[in-house]
């Protein structure tokens, strides 16, 4: 889930509108604000703007098309909306370029290539005149990437370079650039072009933050960080930036610190509802499903799009809540685009069958919904989707584990005194150490997990979190999560602390030997053989040794 959810951050920092005061006289003062909101992710003040200049002039086609493309840039594209604006373009001129390549940016966000064709016949009849055509067309052809035309953007991208020349080229044009060379996979002609936009951008920010998200996406986190951290330094408003942040964070799993990124990207974003919407899909993916909820909620009834359908579906299956996340999932896919459903839905709705499995008292309706579950979880590997660890989030519900059955579990008034502490304070590690503690000593070993799980995350390199999370798996009956977590301990130990944690390397070796004795052998007898060099004397695992030698 994590690196799809940091992927879709980075290509829309990338690709919306971008800033730079243009010189080009054709453009007012007024439009450049809007642009500049949508740059900044201040969507509901970049729609505000355009508005605003219909209002003040209803026959300039041009407003009608930045208001659209805002509707098609902002994080989940509303087509109504867009389509609405750029046919009132078309009617207050029919020759409008401009608003054409808007339509067909629609069908391309829709999964109509054809569409491609219609932007290269759309360029040719304005005869390439105009810089401004050629760069929204180029634009129009890296918005969608499934459905993109990098080689064909970079074409008009660039002659709507060279035609702006003379009175400077906005820095918007080089960004875009950027994006197209991105999705051709080319990072090296990317970071050049976004080189060439830092010469001629008036907001700085803008650009360290794309040069940023660049470096996420090459798994470069110093360099990515360092361009992050410049661009807050040189703006501590720009909203992206945290949300770039946020997403570097989300990536390194380091939870605590994502949240408090997207505290302050709300605070410097706007109220749009489709950028809550998007604050809330990324709590989510923080595993922060009480912030999720609450953003959520809090713009539910002001979307009429049915993404918050699929959004509360996600919330839902995090709390364990898997009638409620099938009742909303199933309206999101009655009312959806069939272009807007993804693999990670098939996979969600895969695992939602096997949690609905769990408590199914008929025997062949049970087996049904646990065919599905294989079924759909496996459709959404095979897409090589990231949205969710497929397979351990399956493991996890066959073995019972949720916030709501950690809630339900044992409990007393240290856990409950703990549990605020924790709430008050995800970064305090002190306290999800003493709660995981005692979960165990109550034997609430979902808590246990739950928690021992938010301590990894808090603190990713420190070992034994995977190791009492490993036991805590074991204790609930979840073997295949215990050898994973106990693999996980394994290759964090570092060789400073090997004799130290000999004891726990010799069980940890054990347990995954015992898991593998009997699909791989070869495996668990090297495993045994690594058991016995930290715990000699240990007597289970010189048994296991035995008994796969013979």
């Amino acid at each position: 889930m994590k690196t799809k959810y940091i992927m879709n951050l980075t290509k829309k920092i990338a690709l919306t509108a971008a800033v730079g005061f243009f010189v080009n006289l054709t453009f007012g003062q007024s439009v450049q604000d809007g642009i500049n909101y949508v740059d900044s992710q201040k969507y509901a003040k970049a729609k505000q703007n355009f508005t605003d200049l219909i209002n003040q002039n209803p026959k300039e086609a041009s407003n009608y098309f930045y208001l659209g493309n805002t509707y098609l840039t902002q994080f989940d594209p509303n087509f109504t909306e867009a389509q609405e604006s750029f046919n009132k373009g078309l009617a207050a001129d029919p020759k409008s370029y401009l608003n054409k390549i808007g339509l067909a940016s629609i069908k391309l966000g829709k999964g109509d290539k054809s569409a491609i064709a219609e932007i290269q016949q759309i360029v040719k009849d304005s005869k390439e005149k105009d810089a401004e055509v050629l760069f929204r067309a180029g634009e129009a052809l890296t918005l969608f990437e499934k459905n993109s035309s990098p080689d064909l953007a970079i074409t008009y991208l660039n002659k709507a370079i060279e035609k702006a020349q003379k009175g400077g080229v906005p820095a918007n044009y080089y960004y875009s650039l950027g994006d197209a060379y991105r999705l051709k996979k080319d990072p090296g002609n990317a970071m050049s072009a976004y080189d060439k936009a830092e010469a001629v951008a008036k907001n700085k920010a803008s650009v360290f933050t794309r040069k940023g998200t660049l470096w996420i996406a090459a798994q470069q986190w110093q360099q990515a960080k360092e361009n992050i951290d410049k661009a807050i330094a040189v703006d501590p408003t720009y909203a992206p930036a945290y949300k770039a942040l946020a997403g570097f964070n989300i990536k390194y799993q380091k939870n605590a610190e994502a949240t408090q990124n997207l505290i302050n990207y709300t605070k410097y974003a706007d109220d749009d509802p489709y950028t809550k919407l998007e604050i809330a899909k990324l709590y989510f993916t923080n595993e922060d499903y009480a912030n999720a909820k609450k953003t959520l909620d809090e713009v539910f009834d002001k979307v009429n799009d049915p993404i918050k359908y699929k959004l509360r579906s996600y919330i839902q299956y995090g709390d364990g809540d898997y009638a409620g996340a099938k009742q909303n999932m199933d309206t999101f896919l009655s009312q959806a685009e069939k272009s807007r459903v993804q693999a990670s839905d098939e996979g969600l709705q895969g695992l939602i069958a096997a949690g609905l499995a769990k408590t199914e008292k008929d025997a062949a309706v049970k087996a049904q919904l646990e065919a599905v579950a294989q079924q759909k979880v496996a459709f959404a590997k095979a897409a090589k989707d990231e949205t969710l660890k497929w397979d351990e989030e399956l493991a996890k519900i066959r073995g019972g584990i949720s916030n709501a059955s950690a809630n339900q579990g044992p409990t007393n008034a240290t856990i409950e005194a703990l549990k605020a502490k924790v709430a008050a304070n995800p970064k305090d590690t002190d306290s999800l150490y003493k709660l995981a503690q005692e979960y165990q000593n109550v034997q609430n070993w979902n808590g246990a997990i739950l928690t021992w799980s938010k301590m990894s995350s808090a603190l990713p390199d420190w070992a034994p979190a995977y190791y009492s999370q490993g036991y805590a798996y074991q204790q609930a009956g979840n073997n295949d999560m215990a050898k994973s977590s106990y693999e996980k301990f394994i290759s964090l130990v570092k060789p400073a602390e090997i004799e130290a944690s000999k004891q726990s390397l010799g069980y940890a070796y054990f347990f995954i030997a015992y898991m593998e004795k009997d699909a791989n052998p070869e495996k668990a007898k090297q495993a045994i053989a690594k058991s016995l060099e930290y715990e000699p004397t240990y007597q289970d695992a010189i048994n296991l040794q035995k008994t796969l030698n013979k």
